[in-house]
């Protein structure tokens, strides 16, 4: 049986980590590698009460990802983990529930981010001067040692990169 494996995708918000997911995602399909996508937007709504964006909140959220990322991968699922996750801890977390865990890191700039944004967050930020927003109001902190660096979602180098590195260790 293959192994399965988590592979978190970090990046600024709106900077193409569910885009470049599922895209992935595609390229494991066509090599016949099981994967799911755990994007943290999708798990976030499907918390009974729905979990806010305090500190305590974002813990328990990346807390959740890590937990579920681990038992799936430990089935012989390839779990592709959108998320911000602004806090290495978040991430180390997250590696020490998995077996097999590769860190993809989306380095797009805020500016880029900002131009993009597709929900209105950086909008929304901008208006509240208490934004708890990475990138703007809350620091992130980008990975010191990424297994892939893509230059946004549509990074088909990097897709395609990250497919072959989990088709190498099966």
């Amino acid at each position: 049986m293959k192994s399965g494996a988590t592979i978190y995708f970090t990046g600024l918000p709106a900077s193409g980590k569910s885009t470049l997911a599922e895209r992935t995602r595609e390229l494991l399909s066509e090599r016949a590698i099981a994967s799911v996508i755990l994007d943290s937007d999708e798990v976030r709504d499907a918390l009974v009460p729905a979990p806010g964006f305090t500190p305590a909140d974002r813990d328990g959220v990346y807390a959740t990802l890590a937990r579920l990322a681990g038992l799936l991968s430990r089935q012989g699922v390839v779990v592709l983990v959108a998320a911000t996750a602004h806090l290495r801890r978040y991430r180390e977390e997250a590696r020490a529930h998995s077996e097999r865990f590769f860190e993809v890191y989306l380095n797009v700039g805020r500016d880029t981010c900002e131009a993009r944004d597709p929900k209105g967050l950086y909008r929304e930020a901008r208006k509240n001067p208490v934004t708890t927003l990475p990138g703007v109001g809350a620091d992130y902190e980008a990975p010191d040692h990424p297994d892939v660096v893509a230059e946004g979602g549509a990074d088909e180098r990097a897709a395609g990169a990250i497919a072959d590195l989990v088709s190498r260790r099966q």
